[in-house]
């Protein structure tokens, strides 16, 4: 994987104040002498907003919707990164049932980002080859060596759907003809950079014509650091 590109939250993009922000100017500090430091420091952060979730979802939703805010497009990663699922968002209940569920099993292995083309894609556990034919038997998933490869998706730099002002770098699944009709064309992710090397995304479902979406999950990606 390619070096992820150092840019620090400004005045026009990220929590600028509160304690929050303060953490997140404190590692962008660290990664200054310590990339991978301040990157597993952030990194350890989303881990333990995931696990908090289960057991105080409010404060760790409302954390996790400003670390959000406080990061910047992330703009830099070139290659793959090891994904996360941080916590879905959708109702108590069914947010703890699948929680159980993706700590069983958990497919998505993370994305691979070709920085250059602006586009990218899905790596998957060889063991989800089987599930993903049941549910999209017209759809061939491609050999990735330890991984398989799915769901290409193109990449830009926009607002956020929801945050609205706020420059996110949105992953679009849509634009690409190949992809399944059934759930992934109607997911729209975004991410951002809270430290290079350590990316928070938002997964949403964009609703009939595409103008309104709703926060289904938090996930994260890990890239490589210079």
């Amino acid at each position: 994987m390619s070096a992820t590109t150092t840019a620090a939250p400004t005045e026009t993009q990220g929590v600028t104040d509160g304690p929050i922000a303060e953490r997140v100017a404190r590692l962008y500090a660290l990664a200054e002498t310590s990339p991978e430091a301040a990157r597993e420091e952030a990194w350890a952060w989303i881990a333990e907003l995931g696990r908090r979730a289960r057991r105080d979802r409010g404060d760790a939703l409302v954390e996790l919707a400003e670390l959000f805010r406080a990061g910047t497009p992330a703009t830099g990663i070139d290659g793959p990164t090891e994904g996360s699922l941080v916590t879905f968002t959708m109702q108590p209940a069914f947010d703890t049932a699948i929680a159980a569920l993706t700590t069983a099993w958990l497919p998505w292995a993370g994305k691979r980002f070709d920085a250059e083309a602006k586009s990218g894609d899905n790596l998957l556990l060889r063991s989800a080859r089987i599930p993903s034919k049941l549910l999209w038997p017209l759809y061939t998933t491609r050999d990735a060596g330890r991984h398989l490869a799915a769901f290409d998706f193109e990449t830009r730099v926009e607002p956020g759907a929801i945050d609205i002002d706020r420059e996110v770098l949105v992953i679009d699944y849509a634009s690409i003809s190949a992809n399944p009709a059934l759930v992934i064309k109607s997911i729209r992710d975004e991410l951002v950079q809270i430290v290079p090397g350590a990316n928070l995304g938002k997964m949403l479902w964009r609703h009939g014509d595409g103008e309104r979406h709703s926060l289904l999950a938090y996930f994260a990606l890990r890239s490589e650091v210079g």
